[in-house]
Parts: C-alpha cells; structure tokens; sequence
C-alpha cells in the first residue's frame, strides 16, 4: 500500500500554531493580567479558538463553537484546553483586553521581522510605500523643562518627540524630525512630500481631514484607520470579488466633510473593514516567506482551509505537492502493467 512521504503526526492547523511560541503568549498574559480570575477559557485557547475561525472561514460564533465540537480528540496537538461554546466565545470577546492579542501580534512580528520584509513591494504596487510615526523620548525636567507647552497645573511636559519615515523596503528612516514632546502628531503631515507615486501609511493619531484632502488633490495614496467616532455619509456598498481574502468584510465608498475657512467640502475615500486577523495573516505570510517554492497568497490560504486537519507535513508538501501525485501514478500503471488480462 502506498504510504505519503508528506504523512505528518501533527495536523495543519497545529503545525500553524506551533509557530506561536508559548512564551510569547506566557509574557503577554502576565503583561495584560488577563487570564485572571478565569478558571476555564484563558487567553491561549481564546486565541486558537480564533485562529479556528479565520483560517476556516466560518462567519458566526455559533459556526465557530459548532465546528470546534467536533474536534474533540484532535486538539492534543495544538493543546487547546477547552472547547468554547458560543456564550463563551462571546464573553470572551466582550470581556478580555484586545491589547493581549496585540502585545502578541507585536512579539511574533519581532520573532518573525526578517522574514517579512519584501523589497519587491514596490515592483507589486508600482508606488512607493512610506510609513510615518512618532514616538516621544522622555528627558529629566531640569535637562528640557523649557520643552513643551506649560500646562494649567504649572507644571512641563518634558521630552522630545522623533517624527519618522521610512521607505517600507528599506531598513533605515528616510526622515527623522526632534519636536517638543508636547507637539502635536499630525505637525509632520506639512512636512512630506506629495506625488502620484507614493503612497503614505500612518495611524489615526494623524487624523486631519484637510490633509487627506491635500492628499486626494495631489494624487497622493494614503492608508489610515478610521476613528471610532467619524462622521461620514455611506455613497455605494462596493462588491468584493471572490478572489479576494476572506479577511475583507466591507468595502464602501464613503463621503465626508472638510471644514475649510471660505466653504465646506466634500471628499469621497474608501472604507475597507477587516476582521481582525493580523496574527492569522502573520503566520500565513511566515511560510509563503519560508517556502523556496512560490505560491500566491490566495491559494495558501485556501489549501490551508481544506487541509487543516488533515495530517501531511505542511511545509514539505507546499514544496513539492506533485512527489506523491506521481508516485501514486507510476503504482497504478505499474499495476496495469503486470495485473492478468481480462479473457471474460
């Protein structure tokens, strides 16, 4: 009988998850405190239950804590402790500190950073990407107490914050900018440079709705979170192809309003909601990155869906899935070969 030489004693799924170190899951736990005073659900089996979620693509929680029943016996692998039903899921997600997932996001980019850089991104977008941040350096009052506004209580804020940027295919800033600690983040949208040929990443510490306007006017891409409170009016529900990760739950074109001196006006963007999936992608991105063999982003996670729980080396077979293909070919024609005439 023909045995797989991709036949591995750990599921798809558990060999994804063993990517997680525990230790990087152990620290943010202590970081965020946040399996206390739970007996049951901690923090590890809420983010596998997740991961479940995301790389089989179920939609509801009811889905989720359906599916994970019918894994009883085939969580040893991957050690999930408790199977989750869907009040459990959704307590979870009500009550448990989001930072927990992020402090963990943040320490499996740290683990895995030099395997995630892609220098051909520039080549796949045909724009340059730049990224821009601060963050704020704080000095003994005595050394920079003239730093930073006075605030009503008398007292300063001392510090100096570095404003950076820097192309995402290059490992050191374009620019670096010393302000007061006091200054205001989106101080820097006035200092960078607009082209049809870049596009700028940042986070929502630099809302200013008048850049995003000098932005459009100039052709200049940008890529933002929205804050939590904007207004906006909803012009088209845009469709999302098939061929698009699942990851994208909506695509809308979006309106909203420009407060200018003269008159108000209106600017059309794009709103795109993900769920939150950032460690699944990760990982994801870890073996397309580990792979000497090229596959698309798509048809990884698509052939991690059907084969999550089924027991080949992920890795091994990803490189080369047509060696047992043809192995299973050349055992069929060998039996034709040498297999008696039928004289019925």
């Amino acid at each position: 009988m023909h045995k797989s030489t991709h036949f591995f004693g750990t599921s798809v799924f558990g060999q994804l998850i063993s990517f997680i170190d525990d230790k990087i899951i152990q620290n943010a736990v202590k970081q965020h405190n946040s399996d206390y005073y739970i007996k049951k659900f901690k923090t590890r089996d809420h983010l596998i239950s997740m991961l479940f979620c995301t790389f089989a693509k179920c939609f509801s929680l009811r889905e989720v804590a359906g599916a994970m029943l019918g894994l009883a016996g085939k969580t040893k692998h991957f050690r999930l402790e408790h199977l989750p039903y869907r009040s459990t899921l959704s307590d979870a997600n009500k009550q448990r500190d989001v930072s927990v997932f992020a402090t963990i996001y943040h320490s499996l980019l740290q683990k895995y950073g030099h395997l995630l850089s892609d220098s051909r991104i520039k080549e796949v977008v045909n724009k340059q990407i730049q990224i821009f941040d601060s963050t704020t350096i704080p000095l003994f009052r005595d050394i920079l107490k003239c730093v930073g506004r006075k605030s009503k209580n008398g007292k300063h804020k001392g510090g100096i914050k570095i404003h950076t940027i820097i192309n995402v295919d290059e490992t050191v800033p374009k620019v670096v900018w010393f302000t007061g600690a006091a200054t205001n983040d989106h101080i820097l949208l006035s200092k960078l440079e607009l082209s049809p040929n870049i596009i700028y990443v940042f986070d929502k510490g630099y809302n200013d709705y008048k850049a995003y306007k000098l932005f459009t006017d100039n052709q200049t891409g940008f890529v933002t979170r929205i804050r939590d409170n904007a207004a906006y009016n909803v012009l088209e529900q845009n469709e999302i192809d098939e061929c698009i990760h699942s990851g994208v739950l909506q695509d809308e074109s979006i309106e909203i309003t420009v407060k200018e001196k003269d008159n108000d006006s209106k600017l059309k963007l794009r709103k795109v909601v993900f769920y939150c999936t950032l460690i699944a992608n990760l990982l994801m991105t870890v073996v397309q990155k580990k792979l000497k063999r090229s596959w698309a982003f798509s048809n990884l996670v698509s052939f991690v869906k059907i084969h999550l729980f089924n027991y080949i080396h992920l890795m091994n077979f990803l490189e080369n899935p047509e060696k047992d293909w043809r192995k299973v070919l050349l055992k069929e024609r060998q039996f034709d070969l040498f297999s008696p005439f039928d004289t019925s």
